[in-house]
């Protein structure tokens, strides 16, 4: 199919982000602190060592994605307010609908962040096709992912999830080529602007998505500024797979020999019970309703001294969180 020759990035978002930087790095500079190194010392680095820095983040997190069921009233500062009552230590905003918060809402978000102790991520909006056989709807593509780290930044997060795109009928290598070049250039278009945070390729729960464990894992080796948000529930549901102690590992395995080291300390991790099909994935469930053999998942975690995020996906997602936190703590590491 015929491909644009030029995926610009649209110029309004552009002057947003350089109207910006200077605010965002500041709010990013005063949440992150505390649990990483001096950050004047990291932001002060070349691209790839704060790569390196950035990775050895000690410890789980464990939250929610998006606003707690249990706040009220429903907004995102009651939300962080929220996940610090219940114990809880990250939050992911949930933009799969659109960018919700404005410029001059999301300075808000990253203050309270701060105050709270919670750590921020975000999903970027579900309609994104990096594949997309129309040029139009790739440049939208670049454009709205683009918005969502934009605007993640300001809020403090340091990580943006997003579903890649879909086969469309084109051989896998051929998708894994466009996707890799489309978004290689909203990369390169957020380190000029000097918008610092991860994108997060997530793995995909249907065939028909591109999203598999080796694709996530080769294109986050191969694009600087990318890492994988691993999604147990959807490799679950994509290959009937990815359910048991030996499985788990295998999959932190893989992490390391294509990653390094470093990235199993540097983690973003999807956790939820699934129904899938044939075909895929149908719906979240919660973890005591479904066959996801969570506590075997939490002892691989463990075993394998990871850090990074885990958002809870369940729809009680709060509670299943709550869960998922208080049976890694009660886990003993191996000696």
């Amino acid at each position: 199919m015929p491909r644009t020759s030029s995926s610009t990035i649209s110029s309004a978002c552009l002057s947003l982000a350089i109207s910006t930087a200077l605010r965002a790095t500041s709010i990013v500079s005063r949440l992150y602190t505390p649990v990483t190194e001096d950050w004047n010392n990291i932001i002060s680095q070349p691209q790839s060592s704060r790569r390196d820095i950035l990775y050895r983040m000690a410890g789980l997190l464990f939250g929610t994605a998006g606003i707690p069921l249990s706040t009220w009233p429903q907004t995102t500062i009651n939300g962080i307010n929220r996940v610090a009552e219940l114990g809880l230590d990250c939050m992911e905003l949930e933009f799969v609908q659109g960018v919700y918060l404005k410029e001059e809402d999301a300075i808000p978000v990253a203050d309270a962040a701060q105050k709270a102790g919670i750590r921020l991520s975000a999903h970027a909006p579900y309609f994104l096709n990096f594949n997309a056989h129309e040029p139009r709807k790739l440049r939208a593509s670049q454009g709205i992912l683009f918005k969502a780290a934009h605007i993640a930044s300001i809020c403090g997060a340091g990580n943006v999830v997003f579903h890649a795109g879909f086969y469309l009928g084109d051989p896998p290598q051929e998708t894994y080529q466009t996707i890799k070049k489309y978004l290689a250039e909203v990369v390169t278009k957020l380190k000029e602007e000097d918008i610092r945070l991860w994108l997060r390729p997530e793995a995909s729960g249907k065939g028909s998505q591109f999203g598999s464990l080796e694709e996530i894992l080769e294109l986050c080796a191969e694009l600087e500024g990318a890492a994988p948000c691993i999604d147990f529930a959807h490799l679950h549901a994509r290959t009937g797979k990815f359910n048991s102690y030996p499985e788990f590992t295998s999959v932190l395995e893989q992490v390391r020999e294509r990653l390094g080291d470093n990235a199993l300390k540097n983690l973003h991790l999807h956790i939820s019970g699934i129904e899938f099909s044939a075909k895929g994935e149908r719906r979240h469930l919660e973890l005591q309703e479904s066959d996801l053999q969570y506590n075997e998942l939490l002892r691989a975690l463990r075993d394998y001294d990871a850090g990074g995020t885990v958002i809870c996906e369940s729809p009680n997602q709060e509670e299943d969180a709550l869960l998922l936190k208080s049976s890694f703590n009660a886990i003993s590491p191996n000696k």
